[in-house]
């Protein structure tokens, strides 16, 4: 299963409402119109059903990732395909972020400047007060309903988006929301400032190592991983019963891609190069590792040992591409879960010759 009707949602924010912690499931509510005048709610939650109730959250003041180059200039729903290569979001394999900068908010608190509701009325305030900022909302559609005015704002017929959250590696009833490549945020485009800001929301519950085809949780293997090594035929997590079947460690950044010579000077096809350094202080097998790139194409790492503190430089897999208008490197280890991941932009590879510092 995932979600049913995943997209994008683009448009200007009109109003807003905090709903406080009183409710089972409160949300941070927007108003947001369309060029064609279609009214749309955005649904944001602040708060988990699942303990621990706080949710994980990034705003990311100065944006730049290749995916806003290819977002779609039409105002209104857009739908998208849970793909790689496009501009569907997915917090893993997409690098839009490094999860390690994630905070914990509350969704309301007495005070400024100490809560969810308060980091988005920082940007939806000034949305609304300036009618330039365009604001893009990734989620789920629901709508519209026809006859039913909207519960919060009134306007006729209900219509919105939700699920403006990650939506892979959760636990319990949830999962039948789990999916690859239909993740949920909110981008805002102060366009008079040419800046982006994106803000991204987790729940503490959901893991960070997921199956590539169903977005369910790796439990105790490997992507792929046949039925009774931790995942089962399908993709779907086993059951947690046991030591052997609890979730996978953690083992991001232990070595990290510190450079890409993405642009070299010459015509194509190009010695694009890839550099990456080992963070830890033990030796590192690399015999089986992998690099993706965007559209997820994979290839080897060469095999051999990383002493503590190595760099190692070498030339790009077959297969694997660095596009010169943008994209992604994502590096793999020998259970194809990932270690590091990294962006680029078209203004970070226009200069030939020039190695792009992550």
């Amino acid at each position: 299963m995932s979600l049913n009707s995943y997209g994008l949602l683009k448009g200007r924010a009109v109003a807003k409402r905090r709903e406080e912690r009183s409710g089972s499931s409160p949300h941070y509510q927007i108003h947001l119109v369309d060029d064609a005048g279609t009214d749309y709610r955005i649904a944001v939650n602040v708060l988990s059903k699942l303990a621990p109730s706080e949710l994980l959250f990034i705003a990311d003041e100065d944006f730049r990732h290749p995916l806003l180059d290819a977002l779609p200039n039409a105002s209104g729903w857009t739908p998208l395909p849970s793909t790689p290569g496009g501009v569907s979001l997915d917090f893993i394999r997409g690098n839009l972020f490094d999860r390690a900068d994630m905070r914990l908010l509350p969704p309301s608190a007495d005070g400024p400047d100490n809560d969810l509701a308060d980091v988005f009325d920082h940007y939806v305030d000034r949305a609304i007060a300036t009618p330039s900022v365009q604001v893009y909302a990734f989620g789920e559609r629901w709508g519209p309903e026809q006859g039913k005015p909207d519960k919060i704002f009134g306007f006729s017929p209900g219509n919105g988006v939700h699920d403006i959250h990650m939506n892979q590696g959760n636990s319990g009833t949830f999962t039948g929301d789990d999916g690859v490549f239909q993740d949920g945020g909110i981008l805002f485009h102060f366009v008079d400032d040419g800046r982006w800001v994106a803000v991204f929301l987790a729940f503490q519950s959901q893991a960070w190592h997921t199956d590539d085809a169903t977005g369910h949780t790796l439990v105790g293997g490997t992507q792929g991983a046949p039925a009774g090594s931790g995942s089962t035929g399908s993709g779907a997590p086993s059951p947690a019963t046991s030591p052997a079947t609890s979730p996978v460690g953690e083992g991001d950044h232990r070595v990290r891609i510190v450079g890409a010579l993405v642009n070299p000077v010459g015509p194509a096809p190009e010695a694009e190069t890839v550099t990456l350094i080992n963070t830890t202080p033990a030796s590192i097998e690399l015999a089986g590792w992998q690099l993706a790139d965007q559209q997820k194409h994979r290839g080897p790492v060469p095999g051999g040992t990383l002493a503590p503190g190595a760099t190692i430089s070498f030339g790009m897999p077959t297969g694997v591409q660095l596009g010169n208008r943008g994209g992604i490197l994502t590096l793999l280890d020998e259970h194809g879960l990932k270690v590091d991941g990294v962006a680029y932009t078209a203004d970070e590879a226009r200069n030939e010759g020039w190695t792009v510092v992550f």
